[in-house]
């Protein structure tokens, strides 16, 4: 399947309608979407012409955001960036809390065996995050940091995702990524999510860096659908024993572990006793 269109900026567009507007909360949430998809600070200049407002309009925002302390101010320039803050508060949320305690010993049972990095990553509004990830044990090896956001359809963890749950479900996420991108879906991926379900995994040439493999097990709930996946993005090193066999056999067990310690049902690969 070929790699689909390249990550877009989520930020909120002013004049969109909404049902319900709040235009203050509009506001803060356009600075901490865009500030949350740069690597560089922004003075408050720069901030408003990305977003298409005067400064006026966001200072009170600026303010409000700093006191809370979502945002701080560096340089003599007064530059705003991001701090932890959103992070701390999203780990918060019990649900996940629990399932990263749950997941980091079985995926750092994965990067002692295989070598490799190793992370776990979520569904969120048509992409995927990655809530938690452990570093291959080696001098030289390839990860994906904590708290990246990638398109679901071009990551490994996106197509497990979409394979392990119901026909309606991948219809309204489908349809929300279409909306929001713009972007006419990958022939074949009917066929290509059937293919990942039946076997249980997914295998893939990543679609951002040469000589990668993305290999990718479902987090499997009571019922059956795929809440995350957790993932091992394979960089072949030379007289290395360890191939993707032997990943796809550690990562069979850390999912099925992790989803029963959940409550919910091993994966397909895994219940095959392959």
């Amino acid at each position: 399947m070929p790699p689909s269109h390249a990550i877009r900026s989520r930020v909120h567009k002013p004049g969109r309608r909404s049902r319900y507007a709040a235009p203050a909360l509009d506001k803060g949430l356009d600075i901490l979407e865009l500030l949350a998809h740069g690597s560089e600070a922004l003075t408050r200049s720069e901030i408003a012409r990305r977003l298409g407002r005067s400064v006026g309009e966001l200072f009170r925002m600026l303010v409000c955001l700093e006191e809370r302390g979502y945002i701080s101010e560096i340089g003599p320039d007064e530059r705003y960036q991001l701090t932890l803050k959103l992070f701390e508060t999203a780990h918060q949320h019990q649900p996940l809390q629990h399932l990263l305690i749950l997941a980091r010993p079985l995926m750092q049972r994965v990067a002692d065996q295989t070598g490799q990095s190793c992370h776990l990553a979520l569904p969120s509004n048509g992409n995927i995050v990655v809530v938690a990830s452990v570093e291959a044990p080696v001098h030289m090896g390839f990860s994906v940091r904590l708290g990246a956001t990638i398109d679901l359809l071009n990551t490994a963890s996106g197509h497990v995702i979409l394979a392990f749950h119901s026909p309606e479900y991948r219809a309204h996420v489908l349809a929300a990524w279409q909306k929001k991108t713009k972007a006419r879906l990958p022939q074949g991926l009917d066929r290509h999510l059937a293919e990942i379900r039946h076997r249980g995994y997914e295998e893939l040439a990543s679609y951002q860096v040469h000589g990668v493999i993305n290999i990718s097990f479902p987090i499997l709930n009571q019922h059956g659908e795929a809440i995350a996946a957790v993932s091992v993005p394979f960089l072949a090193r030379i007289g290395d024993e360890i191939g993707p066999p032997q990943v796809k056999e550690c990562l069979a067990d850390a999912a099925g572990r992790l989803s029963q310690a959940i409550g919910g049902t091993k994966s397909v690969l895994a219940l095959r006793g392959n």
